[in-house]
């Protein structure tokens, strides 16, 4: 009987096996479409736009690429941004989501759907924000199973902080690098736990699409050589280690010195050293155990010794080239932001260019809230779950959520590593707690027949105790039989009986109070019930508005400021096509994009000494400042000014970074002068200096005039320096809030007059002295 009823459970297992594979995925094609629409409130609330500055650039770059190919874009010279300098764009850029989304376009008008460069620009982002939530899928499955990979895809789908960098018109290098960084992972980890060289290929393959999205594939090349020897020195070396790592070294370093902003740097940078002393460290470890392998005990140690030198005299020499590239270099072969990673003091110390950016700040407690909620509280769950039990998969997730904390506790932008680590672990916390809570349910609903079952089982296994005492000669020749058979069976009982008192033991020891457990359950639904409320607000609210356009909620109902396009329209129907723009580099990517004018400084911040010398001018006197402007070529200036909205981003409260940038290449600008006391002023108390720079001028001519009292409604004070005139520049267009302001250069009059004065006078002299002259 019990051979015909196997094929039965067998067959049920195999359906319940298929409807839950089914079920995933229906699951994972759901989590992909809340992943794509959550992001599109801003398309929904105010219309389908790029936002933020650096997507400005990227959208006119995809442009230039599906009109001209992919040739032209990696020659073109760019000579509309950094005048007299120019840019050459294909070696300058992360090309990755440039060709990605070039791409896209160039498929879906091949196949006959006509959408604009604009339209897949704008929707690049919530279409990858679903892929990014499929690869963590696959990543988390990987370590913890099928069940926590649905929770960590889940969760990733709707995190803020994610969101905040992948709405609908977001077209920022991570709208595409995030999948990248999470893919690159999951293969890693999949090579890691199959051993396969087919994976390890496609792992060096999606390391080198990481290298052409975004900077941030140094993480990558870093966090897996700490794993690696993490792996080494805990003695979990194996050969699917040396495969997951040695290819991804020589062919990723190989692909990524292909990317034209890469080059050499992939050799030559310090962000890469610890990939290449990792790399000699595994081979040496490796040969260490293929040397165990074929030789007698004594033979090994004397072969382990040579191995052994040799490996660190080849580390020795190494480390010693590598030490005289970093001494070579005035920042030891790091770049600026890497240096302010590791120091974060750095960039405020020596390079205030990096420290002026907000994304560049580091964090505040409520960010965290703001930008992964209740993960915070889940994530140390997630990493003692890791611990139980702990395989190199699991080892590898923890310290990624380590480092990522780390990271994100430097730097704000950071947070977008941190959301995906914090996605995976709060995923497996989840799966782990719905395992335990809902098997103490089933348990305790099901006790009696569990009762009765446990009877036969004791009933069974005591029957051969009674007839044993009651015979003893059939007891012996069990014992006669079992002794003959237990050497050849050892084996084959062992793995079979272990796993199951385990599991006995783990049942037993995991059983909850039924009280306790439907409680419990019903306080982690209530959790995530809150995080789906508060991801959902942050999606429609927080991070849906884009700063090119901005909205204000009163009394008397919805305000749209529409300034930036407006002044952006003015500069391209009101000035000329080779007219220069000067600006704080802020807004440089939009004026090229949106206007089409030359510009002095954008976002790129590649020539430190060219941004000083715009926050110099900005800093100076009127007259000296018009003659900087003027050695540039410069026709307009334009400063973005809040003081009669409230729009706290303004130049004003920029400005202290235009006098530490300005001050650190030139010595006689000095933020000293700019303050009273150490504060910061722009009332009656503020410092000569500062009533008199052109920034001050520029951004409050008139502006006494719109209430009479002058009242800065940022600074919440009235300024010190209300009725005043210009003299080199005057006043070519106000936007209709005052937010964006733009000025025309005067021509030199004076010295034209006093030029054609000394003309006039010289021709009379000489025309005296001809007179006077005997020989005409």
């Amino acid at each position: 009987m019990a051979a015909l009823e196997s094929p039965q459970p067998g067959t049920t297992s195999a359906m319940r096996h298929a409807f839950g594979n089914v079920l995933s995925v229906l699951i994972l094609v759901l989590i992909g479409v809340l992943a794509f629409s959550i992001r599109l409130f801003s398309v929904i609330k105010y219309e389908s736009v790029i936002h933020e500055f650096d997507p400005y650039f990227n959208y006119r770059v995809t442009q230039f690429l599906s009109k001209n190919g992919i040739y032209e874009f990696w020659n073109w010279f760019d000579d509309r941004t950094w005048y007299p300098l120019g840019r050459v764009i294909g070696g300058t850029v992360y090309p990755g989501l440039t060709l990605t989304a070039g791409t896209i376009w160039w498929v879906l008008n091949s196949i006959n759907i006509p959408l604009s460069v604009e339209t897949v620009c704008v929707f690049t982002a919530p279409v990858f924000s679903a892929f990014a939530s499929w690869a963590t899928y696959l990543l988390t499955k990987e370590v913890k199973g099928s069940g926590a990979g649905l929770a960590a895809a889940a969760l990733l789908a709707m995190v803020p902080s994610y969101i905040s960098r992948s709405v609908a018109g977001s077209y920022d290098n991570e709208a595409v690098a995030i999948f990248a960084l999470i893919y690159t992972f999951y293969l890693y980890i999949k090579t890691l736990n199959t051993g396969s060289l087919f994976y390890a290929t496609l792992n060096a393959i999606a390391y080198f699409y990481m290298v052409c999205s975004w900077g941030g594939y140094t993480f990558i090349i870093n966090l897996i050589p700490m794993h690696v020897l993490l792996c080494i020195v805990t003695g979990r070396y194996s050969p699917r280690l040396y495969i997951a790592y040695a290819p991804l070294v020589v062919l990723g370093t190989l692909l990524a010195a292909l990317v034209p902003v890469v080059g050499f740097n992939a050799v030559l940078t310090s962000e890469h050293f610890a990939s290449f002393l990792v790399f000699i460290i595994i081979h040496v470890v490796a040969l260490v155990y293929y040397i165990k392998g074929i030789l007698s005990p004594k033979m090994f140690k004397v072969a382990v010794t040579l191995v052994v030198s040799i490996g660190l005299v080849v580390c020795f020499l190494v480390v010693a080239i590598l030490v005289a590239l970093v001494a070579s270099s005035p920042t030891g072969g790091w770049s600026g932001r890497s240096l302010s990673l590791l120091d974060p003091t750095y960039a405020s110390k020596y390079i205030p260019i990096i420290a002026s950016v907000s994304e560049h700040q580091p964090p505040t407690w409520p960010s965290y809230f703001m930008d992964i909620n209740v993960l915070a509280f889940l994530v140390p769950a997630g990493i003692i779950a890791c611990f139980s039990p702990l395989s190199d998969a699991s080892s590898f997730v923890v310290l990624y959520i380590v480092m990522s904390v780390y990271f994100s506790g430097v730097m704000v932008r950071l947070m977008l590593v941190l959301a995906p680590a914090a996605c995976i672990m709060s995923g497996i916390a989840l799966s782990q707690a719905f395992d335990v809570f809902t098997g103490s349910i089933k348990y305790q609903l099901g006790g009696s027949s569990n009762s009765t079952d446990d009877a036969e089982d004791t009933s069974t296994s005591n029957a051969p105790k009674d007839d044993a005492s009651a015979s003893k000669t059939d007891k012996g020749e069990e014992i006669v039989k079992e002794r003959s058979s237990k050497k050849g069976k050892k084996k084959e009982r062992e793995p079979a009986d272990k796993p199951s008192v385990k599991s006995k033991i783990k049942k037993k020891a995991l059983v909850l109070p039924l009280e306790a457990s439907i409680v419990a359950l019903l306080l982690l639904i209530m959790l995530g019930a809150f995080y789906v409320i508060h991801c959902v607000w942050a999606a429609a609210e927080a991070y849906s508005a884009p700063s090119i356009v901005l909205t204000s909620q009163s009394r008397d109902g919805l305000h749209v400021f529409d300034d930036f396009r407006e002044s952006y329209a003015w500069l391209s129907h009101n000035t000329d096509v080779d007219d220069k723009v000067a600006s704080w580099w802020d807004y440089g990517y939009q004026t090229t994009a949106m206007a089409n004018r030359t510009v002095i400084v954008d976002n790129n911040t590649w020539n430190n000494t060219h941004i000083a010398t715009v926050g110099t001018a900005m800093s100076s006197p009127e007259k000296a400042a018009w003659e900087i402007f003027n050695s540039l070529d410069v026709k307009y200036v334009l400063v973005v000014f809040g003081g009669l909205i409230g729009y706290p981003s303004d130049d004003i409260n920029k400005f202290l970074w235009m006098v530490r940038i300005g001050g650190g290449v030139f010595p006689h600008i000095k933020e000293a002068d700019y303050l009273r006391d150490g504060q910061y002023r722009i009332d009656s108390e503020a410092t000569p200096t500062m009533l008199n720079c052109l920034m001050y001028k520029l951004s409050y001519y008139r502006f006494v005039e719109t209430d009479g009292k002058a009242y800065d409604r940022v600074r919440r004070t009235e300024i010190g320096k209300k009725n005043f005139k210009l003299t080199h520049f005057e006043e070519v267009f106000t936007s209709h809030h005052w937010m964006v302001r733009i000025y025309k250069l005067k021509p030199a009059r004076n010295r034209i007059r006093g030029r054609s004065k000394k003309k006039t006078s010289s021709g009379s002299k000489s025309s005296k002295s001809a007179k006077k002259n005997p020989w005409v």
